[in-house]
């Protein structure tokens, strides 16, 4: 078998029509398939694969080459720090997604006797056990109509070991609890229909977490008409939205929740990412 010196640009050449990180996506297929570092791959070029390993490789390979995104060849992602175990039935998380955990991060470490949340559109649980590790004292419930999802994001969930704080439940949006909660969290769909059509993960990726209907606010305006009877006061709640929609968004923040603080916070590209809306006590 050739050293990865020689094997890692012919795969770079492989990629380099289906990537926009042909280099970086060789790499890190190659570590997954040798069990190592992508540092350790860069730092051992004279390495070669097995014969068992370069099947693998060449499967991988394949996939890629069909159409298939590397975080599902791969089988897991990294998120926030941490490590997600992913499949087809959940989309896969994305940096920006992070700015929305950083903002219920910083507002439960203000709020430290707050401690119910609700991740609405959990997927595979990035959201919900993200915040379930960084904040011990977080009780969270994880909804999500797809059951499949559910099961990936319950996996992602004992793979962290937080199982007893984070509780999946299947239901459109929020579930009928009795308790309000302090801190509501979703990433829902909110590609527009024709949006999606001329978009290439529309084929990778389910598109019940992608589609968000005409304008790709329909599941995004039916949360804020039910939040309000489940947010508590003084509680906060977080929507991620698509770059284009952020006025849009807002205005329909404020007509749900006329008496609280509402925000529309752009991401590192500063493009609108996240409505934020605090309530008053």
């Amino acid at each position: 078998m050739p050293p990865l010196s020689s094997l890692l640009p012919r795969l770079f050449k492989r990629l380099s029509s289906l990537s926009e990180t042909p280099a970086l996506d060789a790499q890190v297929l190659v570590a997954h398939v040798l069990g190592v570092s992508r540092a350790w791959v860069l730092a051992h070029p004279e390495a070669s694969l097995s014969p068992e390993e370069q099947r693998r490789l060449e499967d991988g390979m394949r996939r890629l080459e069909a159409g298939e995104p590397l975080p599902y060849v791969l089988g897991h992602w990294e998120f926030y720090g941490l490590d997600f175990t992913l499949a087809p039935a959940t989309l896969i998380p994305r940096p920006e997604t992070e700015l929305l955990v950083e903002q219920a991060l910083a507002w439960l470490d203000a709020h430290p006797q707050r401690c119910l949340a609700a991740d609405v559109g959990a997927g595979s649980g990035c959201i919900a056990v993200a915040l379930a590790a960084h904040h011990p004292g977080l009780q969270l419930i994880a909804t999500d109509i797809s059951l499949p999802a559910l099961r990936v994001a319950q996996q992602n969930a004992a793979k962290h070991e937080i199982l007893e704080r984070v509780w999946p439940v299947q239901c459109d949006l929020l579930p009928a609890i009795s308790r309000p909660l302090d801190l509501i969290c979703a990433n829902l769909p909110y590609i527009p229909i024709e949006t999606l059509r001329s978009l290439r993960l529309a084929h990778c990726e389910p598109e019940l977490a992608l589609s968000g209907g005409l304008d790709g606010l329909a599941l995004i305006r039916r949360l804020l008409a039910l939040a309000p009877r489940h947010l508590a006061p003084g509680g906060l709640l977080l929507i991620e939205i698509e770059a284009t929609q952020g006025e849009a968004a807002r205005l329909l923040a404020q007509s749900a929740f006329p008496q609280a603080r509402v925000e529309v916070l752009p991401d590192l590209a500063g493009h609108d990412r996240l409505i934020r809306i605090e309530t008053a006590v």
